[in-house]
């Protein structure tokens, strides 16, 4: 039997400030999380966050490297805080990353490893982002995948289409916030 995390990745107040959210999207995130405390799945919050100054950031990083040169999500940056719609609960692992992976410059795996789970339910912002960089790498880490299309959003609606509906399934399950809550339930 498998044993699950529910991912709820770069849901930062910086990044859902950026991007049009539609009404019910952090509403969905967070049916999504209280299903999973109440199935006894762990809910583990993936962050980008930096060191002051940005030292980790290297100026050839095109992503990365204009932020750091904008100072943000370093320490203390409101930017960086998870939006309090989805914040962590006690018991709730808070997982730092480097780059776009959840996995690149985290601990992420030897958490996941240490509770036994070998499968992984994807949430966050932004499809083309976080949550296609963390599929790939979970794949090639031989995880059990599915991702929650509704529970994942991207700035660009026909990119977010083409991912959850032609590529990720070559790799996850992809299914519906309510589609997942309803399969835990029981």
């Amino acid at each position: 039997m498998a044993h699950s995390a529910l991912l709820v990745m770069d849901v930062q107040r910086a990044i859902t400030d950026r991007f049009t959210v539609d009404a019910g999207y952090l509403s969905r995130v967070r049916d999504a999380i209280d299903a999973a405390r109440a199935a006894d799945i762990p809910v583990v919050h993936v962050v980008i966050g930096f060191r002051a100054g940005h030292p980790e950031v290297s100026p050839r990083n095109k992503t990365f490297g204009a932020l750091a040169r904008g100072g943000g999500f370093a320490a203390g940056d409101p930017g960086a805080q998870i939006h309090p719609d989805v914040a962590p609960a006690p018991g709730d692992v808070v997982v730092t990353k480097k780059r776009v992976s959840a996995f690149a410059g985290s601990d992420l795996d030897m958490v996941l490893r240490a509770r036994g789970v070998d499968s992984l339910v994807l949430t966050g912002i932004a499809t083309s982002g976080v949550v296609l960089s963390t599929l790939r790498q979970a794949a090639d880490l031989d995880f059990g995948l599915t991702v929650l299309a509704d529970g994942c959003l991207d700035s660009d609606p026909e990119v977010h289409r083409v991912l959850t509906g032609k590529v990720f399934p070559r790799q996850a399950d992809v299914v519906t916030v309510k589609e997942w809550v309803t399969s835990i339930a029981h």
